[in-house]
């Protein structure tokens, strides 16, 4: 008897369903990872990065027994479970439109030999939190209330020793060779790794998550967690994070509440698959957006973090640098593409996923289209943020916008409502006031008020 361990948004092994699922009896568990070349194609450097580097450290915590391999899933997986002999593919479940079709052409690829889905990258799995007449919410709030009373598992008790692990090196195939991990050399401002996700949420729930409800908008203090990153490479999970809190303290509950926006929108995107890339709300198929020369121009100033708005070219610069963006200032440079420049949310999101380590579809494109006012709980389309009152706001110091645009290290006041713009640093591209003008236009000819 023996069991394929297939690891995907799940690279731990530590509260991990699905191994205990796998290790479940008297047989042998081989560990696997494809890499499909689609994924490598579509990932930037950081996330291959980020990648190889959690699955170098799994590897190492099975003292090399893991096998990498680079392929079609749909190809390597019954190809691994035919050599081993296997009884099953275990596997944690995956809820997006890609991870579906990938797991129903490797099921029938499979034959007889099951595919099971143990567990997910969620505290609750997405369509187990409905309304009373079995229909999906379209509202946070009310599924808020209705995913705390379903509830959650505590941790699962799995760990390097639950198995008892095949080493690749035994097996003779050729198509099984394993191949090299990724390892792109991109520089990383984070530690990939199950061990350096648990340490690092360990050090925010003793120094930062008492003041979470307080400081999680202000990008100049970096109090947040940073956990975005695991969560996506499920070196950890959610549960164990779920652990540590008390839902009856401020900071405790106002992370809590961002854990279930992540189930919520990965709920979203499972009972609308169409809104991966198209508006939640079709009545926003209508509205006018900006394309041509004139919109690649500004395109290309906004991703540069050449707008001539510091805060939007802060985040735009920080997000180039390092993979990352601050939550709060994701919400501001994606309100001025939308709603300044005009653009497609797709734009900006596809840009965003090219370059976020923790480039997750369901969270990024449900909070594009919150930021268009297309998605569920969208903001309403009359909320146009000004940018420069946003940094004052979030960044009273300019301590944010000073540490990425180093053109305004020197300035009076780095938010340029006061003094001179040196010469160094653009003009704006828009003028606010108009563009605003211009977006409740466009917005009102679709809405009709």
């Amino acid at each position: 008897m023996s069991s394929v361990l297939w690891f995907r948004r799940d690279l731990r092994l530590t509260d991990l369903p699905s191994l205990l699922a796998a290790a479940d009896g008297d047989g042998d568990v081989l560990g696997c990872f494809v890499l499909d070349p689609r994924l490598e194609a579509s990932s930037g450097p950081r996330r291959m990065q980020y990648l190889g580097d959690s699955l170098r450290h799994l590897q190492r915590e099975l003292d090399g027994r893991l096998l990498v391999v680079r392929g079609r899933s749909q190809d390597s997986i019954p190809l691994i479970a035919k050599v081993i002999d296997a009884d099953a593919v275990h596997v944690s479940g995956d809820f997006s439109p890609y991870g579906r079709r990938r797991d129903e052409q490797v099921q029938k690829a499979l034959g007889d030999i099951p595919l099971v889905a143990t567990g997910s990258p969620y505290l609750v799995s997405p369509g187990r939190v409905l309304k009373d007449d079995g229909s999906p919410y379209k509202v946070f709030t009310p599924f808020l209330r209705r995913w705390k009373e379903h509830g959650w598992r505590g941790p699962a008790a799995s760990s390097a020793k639950s198995a008892r692990w095949l080493d690749p090196a035994d097996l003779s195939h050729e198509a099984l060779r394993p191949v090299q991990i990724p390892d792109p050399g991109a520089d990383m401002d984070i530690i990939a790794g199950e061990s350096a996700a648990l340490e690092q949420w360990r050090h925010f729930v003793d120094d930062d998550l008492p003041n979470y409800d307080e400081d999680r908008n202000r990008p100049d203090l970096a109090r947040t967690s940073r956990m975005s990153g695991p969560l996506k490479f499920g070196t950890i999970h959610p549960r164990t994070m779920v652990a540590d809190l008390n839902a009856r303290r401020g900071g405790d509950a106002a992370y809590l509440r961002e854990l279930a926006f992540r189930d919520f929108y990965a709920d979203v995107l499972n009972h609308w698959p169409r809104s991966v890339w198209g508006n939640w709300n079709a009545d926003f198929d209508a509205i006018e957006i900006d394309d041509g020369s004139d919109a690649e121009k500004l395109f290309t100033a906004w991703k540069a973090g050449k707008t001539g708005f510091p805060i939007v070219d802060a985040g735009m610069r920080q997000l180039r640098a390092t993979g990352f963006m601050h939550n709060r200032v994701r919400m501001i440079t994606a309100s001025f593409l939308v709603k300044d420049l005009h653009l497609p949310w797709q734009w900006g999101a596809r840009w965003f996923l090219e370059q976020l380590v923790d480039g997750d579809m369901a969270n990024n494109q449900h909070g594009w289209q919150w930021c268009a006012g297309s998605g569920t709980d969208a903001a309403p389309y009359f909320r146009v943020f000004n940018p420069t009152t946003q940094g004052q706001k979030f960044d009273p110091a300019g301590d944010y916008i000073r540490r990425w645009v180093p053109e305004l290290v020197d300035t009076e006041d780095p938010h340029l409502k006061i003094g001179r713009r040196p010469a160094s640093y653009p003009e704006p591209i828009v003028d606010h006031g108009q563009e605003r003008a211009e977006a409740l236009r466009r917005y009102q000819a679709i809405t009709g008020s």
